[in-house]
């Protein structure tokens, strides 16, 4: 038997023979039972930061319905991914999973650019969840410490929280694991307290108001100094529209799902638990979700006035209903659960940064591929994905476009990058399922009908995704993504084509075979 309780040697060469049949070593540590592969795609989603962080954007958008019916709606686009790439991931549990699914299910091209979309998805994403980490930090206890929003502070801040993150993930796999496992009870629990003191601080218990459509959009919010003069959460625009803007709040928060396939190399029988902790993440999330943020909907004293607080929505309904030593703990309960949802985040981004370099695709490819022989992690790539999510912030806060910050534009690009690198293996995966590229399904199989619809559906959801991420006040993002587009191309051509090689296939795996099992005794593998 292995020292790992239920994981027998067999299914440790099990896991290991689909590896090296795909002409990967086992460098990194198999440490992370079914429940942290939930556990860490769990912790990302973090209902507690984009849940909380985001929630203007159905109160002062459509009201009420934004999330009584807004949410569901929501969760169900973003699951069509999960359950479609959780069919992807049985078969294919690797680091870097999207990367090697484009590959293999496409081509060298598709490959690379499923690589660089989902890479630098995880990167300003990264960024996204530490900066809304960062603001939460400010509206919980920014007036206890005198503490002021501005460049310096916020930059400092997050150079210190993600190299926090980063350094809790250089030292293993196995804290990261003890860590975003305990998030994820956490998440589980904190989101009930909170929904249960909601519910205790509701007024009354107008489960219509759920229901109820509003439009808010167009209208001004409470600004710095109490005066009703800040700018609207939505430009102005028709009740329906502004439902449609509003599912960006469950779509923004139910991502980061792909982790569980990042970490699959790292996983106990892989191909059984990465597609169960991808969907069941989800599935979670979105019930769990929907408790705490209907019961928030239920304590708020009325729509009107909440939708006037904008993106401050949330410490307003807390300083109201909620006595002062319970709101504290509820606080510092979330800035924890918004800690670890980063520091699952950077683990996420570094195994990116790790798979695509194994196969040259990053420039200092030598170095980002590295395995710590100490600690089994990919520590170049590690504090590199750190190091560029806090450049992002810094760079992107001192520019703006018109009145819209850069930051926030590229915020609504991370996540369109994102769906991007989900949709194209899914597409990838509908042509080439039965095929000799894909002859084979993994343990987690829904047969051809159910992945076609859900392939289908997934492509559906991408086009509604982009249409609306592109809406003003975020409309350069769509100039964003086609210039990203243009530059990949160029890039692709002019170098990439001739120079990248893409993930070993054919005869080039069986000739791995001695560098395999070097790179598996330089970790202590073997």
């Amino acid at each position: 038997m292995s020292h790992i309780e239920g994981y027998s040697e067999s299914d440790k060469k099990a896991d290991v023979h689909v590896l090296h049949s795909m002409g990967y070593a086992q460098e990194l540590e198999r440490r992370m039972s079914r429940f942290s592969n939930f556990a860490i795609s769990f912790s990302i989603i973090c209902i507690l930061s984009g849940g909380i962080n985001s929630l203007a954007q159905a109160t002062s958008g459509a009201g009420g319905a934004g999330i009584g019916i807004g949410w569901p709606v929501g969760c169900l686009i973003s699951g069509v991914f999960a359950l479609a790439m959780a069919q992807i991931s049985s078969a294919y549990p690797t680091a870097g999973g999207l990367y090697h699914w484009g590959s293999i299910l496409g081509n060298r091209f598709t490959g690379w650019v499923t690589a660089w979309f989902n890479l630098l998805g995880l990167v300003t994403v990264l960024g996204a969840i530490n900066v809304g980490t960062y603001y939460f930090f400010v509206g919980a206890f920014g007036p206890t410490f005198g503490w002021e929003d501005t460049t310096t502070s916020r930059v400092l801040f997050l150079t210190v929280l993600t190299g926090a993150q980063a350094l809790i993930n250089h030292m293993g796999i196995g804290l990261t694991a003890k860590l975003t496992d305990f998030s994820g009870y956490l998440i589980f629990v904190t989101a009930l307290v909170l929904a249960i003191v909601c519910l205790a601080a509701a007024p009354s218990y107008d489960f219509a108001r759920l229901f109820t459509f509003g439009n808010y959009s167009g209208q001004a919010t409470m600004a710095a100094d109490g005066t009703l003069t800040g700018a609207p959460v939505w430009p102005a625009v028709s009740g329906w529209w502004v439902f449609l803007l509003g599912l960006l709040l469950p779509i923004y928060t139910i991502t980061g799902y792909d982790a569980s396939a990042h970490t699959s190399e790292e996983t106990l029988k892989a191909a059984h638990s990465v597609p169960r902790g991808m969907v069941m993440s989800v599935v979670w999330a979105a019930v769990f979700g929907y408790i705490m943020l209907c019961s928030f909907v239920l304590m708020l004293p009325n729509m009107d006035d909440a939708a006037k607080q904008g993106w401050n929505v949330f410490f307003w309904a807390m300083d109201v209903q909620v006595k002062p030593t319970v709101k504290i703990i509820l606080y510092v309960a979330i800035f924890v659960s918004q800690f670890l949802c980063g520091l699952a985040t950077v683990t996420s981004v570094s195994r990116m940064i790790f798979a695509f370099s194994r196969d040259g695709g990053l420039p200092a490819s030598r170095a980002l591929s590295k395995v710590s022989p100490r600690f089994r992690t990919p520590v170049a790539a590690i504090w590199t994905g750190a190091i560029l999510a806090v450049l992002f912030v810094w760079g992107s806060s001192l520019v703006s476009i018109g009145d819209t910050p850069v930051y926030t534009i590229v915020v609504s690009c991370t996540v369109i990058f994102l769906f991007f690198s989900f949709v194209i293996p899914i597409v990838l995966g509908l042509l080439a399922y039965g095929t000799p590229k894909w002859p084979a399904m993994g343990p987690w199989n829904m047969g051809r009908g159910l992945f076609s619809l859900f392939a289908i559906l997934s492509v559906v959801a991408m086009v509604l995704i982009f249409f609306i991420g592109v809406q003003p006040p975020n409309e350069w993002a769509l100039y964003i993504t086609i210039g990203f587009l243009v530059l990949t191309a160029i890039i692709w051509l002019a170098f990439e084509s001739r120079r990248f090689q893409g993930p070993p296939i054919g005869d080039v795996i069986a000739k791995r075979q001695a560098e395999i099992a070097a790179a598996e005794k330089a970790v202590g593998e073997i």
